[in-house]
């Protein structure tokens, strides 16, 4: 049998050129996709942490932990959709 939903967790990893309003904007905009979607359980937003390493010339971006519940085929539309947006630096579903 099918599972209908499953709990997932998102990580991403927002460029702070973006600026202070524009890192909020995208943060209510994916909460928004995933609260159409499904629930979203919590919103965990971590600040600005330094990288391990340099993506497109920056040391630092801004962190926040999704954990949201879903049908399956909702996190590779999201995926997608986190890979085409500016100012995202990064991102990862993970099944939680």
């Amino acid at each position: 049998m099918a599972k209908v939903n499953e709990t997932y967790e998102a990580m991403v990893v927002f460029s702070l050129k973006q600026g202070e309003d524009g890192i909020k904007a995208l943060t209510e905009k994916f909460k928004g996709m995933m609260a159409e979607a499904g629930t979203v359980e919590s919103v965990d937003e971590w600040g600005k942490k330094k990288l391990a390493y340099e993506i497109d010339d920056q040391t630092e971006g801004y962190y926040v932990l999704y954990t949201f519940t879903s049908a399956p085929d909702f996190p590779a539309e999201l995926d997608r959709v986190l890979k085409i947006t500016e100012g995202v630096m990064r991102s990862l579903i993970t099944v939680k």
